[in-house]
């Protein structure tokens, strides 16, 4: 691995890869919140029962996300290190 100063085209490849990871974790985010959310509004649910969907799918939304974003880029990285 070099050890020198990254071009511009590598920063500009970085850059698209974490641009992509975060719309990618923002669509997969709002996915799984809506496979909650859905639910909850075809059904009429209210009250404590509304949150206590609503609430874990807020969670799990983030998690996903999260995770997306983490695998992105270690996948980006792993290609980097390898010359792809």
């Amino acid at each position: 691995m070099d050890m020198g100063r990254e071009s511009r085209a590598e920063k500009d490849a970085m850059t698209v890869e974490i641009m992509f990871a975060l719309v990618t974790a923002a669509v997969l985010a709002a996915l799984v919140f809506a496979a909650f959310l859905i639910p909850v509004l075809v059904a009429d649910v209210s009250g404590p029962a509304r949150k206590t969907v609503l609430v874990p799918g807020a969670v799990l939304a983030g998690v996903a996300g999260v995770w997306r974003v983490v695998r992105v880029l270690l996948r980006f990285d792993a290609h980097r290190r390898l010359g792809r």
